[in-house]
């Protein structure tokens, strides 16, 4: 087993207790979504005023539900298209209000670099749900590409609980704009009944390997050390802070 998939084991304990619970108590799976946005929003408040590890913490129970929703439908019987529809589209919300607290939070500073970099995070994080919604009403599918929700929430709360969401915001806008990119590209040749490309570069520029796996967790180390190394004080100009990482690196 890798890492992260005994982390995700781990998880799934106290979670299985919390969906039996919701599935015990009634609880219908659109309203759990309702109650994750709303703690999201609270998520979002937090940030903005630069309460980091409180925002972590309350990230965690917001997706909880997040994850739960699904579950609880499946195992009533309430799954459906409006739930899915209701789903999706509440996670957006989430995002944007995720995002919008960063965007506060350095705008309140003075930090404009890191307003353009949360700006700039926040519109690519859209479009890379939005491609492949798009893209999978023209082509089967098109699940391609590292950066997927989930990523992005487990990133968000590394970010406050470390104080290293400067870091953490360049990882989701680069690889936000590599997914996007890789999305496109890729419905562009199923469109066209084109070939993909071989060789080590498009294998990661088409990321497919599913979350769990040895590939995953070499990327997921990468992506940590990152983000690690990010010192906590950048929040200036973005110019500033890539020269700050090569002195640190030094």
């Amino acid at each position: 087993m890798t890492f992260t998939g005994a982390i995700g084991a781990v998880c799934m304990f106290p979670l299985r207790a919390i969906i039996n619970a919701s599935v015990a108590l009634g609880i219908h799976p659109n309203v759990l979504t309702l109650i994750g946005v709303l703690v999201n929003v609270a998520a979002a408040w937090t940030l903005a005023l630069d309460h980091f590890v409180l925002a972590g913490v309350i990230m965690i129970v917001a997706n909880i539900f997040d994850f739960i929703d699904g579950k609880v439908a499946h195992i009533t019987g309430t799954q459906s298209q409006f739930g899915a529809f209701w789903d999706s589209t509440l996670d957006r919300f989430s995002d944007l209000a995720l995002f919008t607290g960063l965007i506060w939070l350095y705008a309140d500073r003075g930090s404009n670099g890191y307003v353009l970099v949360a700006t700039l995070a926040l519109i690519f994080s859209i479009m890379t749900s939005y491609a492949r919604a798009r893209a999978e009403s023209l082509i089967d599918k098109c699940k391609v590409g590292f950066l997927e929700r989930p990523e992005r929430i487990v990133l968000f709360m590394i970010g406050a609980f470390t104080d290293r969401m400067a870091g953490v915001l360049w990882v989701i806008l680069v690889l936000s704009i590599v997914t996007v990119s890789n999305r496109i590209y890729y419905t562009y040749l199923a469109l066209n009944k084109k070939k993909l490309p071989s060789g080590l570069f498009w294998r990661f520029f088409f990321w497919r390997d599913e979350r769990a796996t040895i590939a995953y967790d070499i990327w997921v180390i990468v992506i940590l050390a990152f983000v690690w190394l990010t010192p906590p004080e950048w929040v200036g100009d973005p110019t500033a802070a890539g020269m700050g990482l090569l002195g640190y690196l030094m």
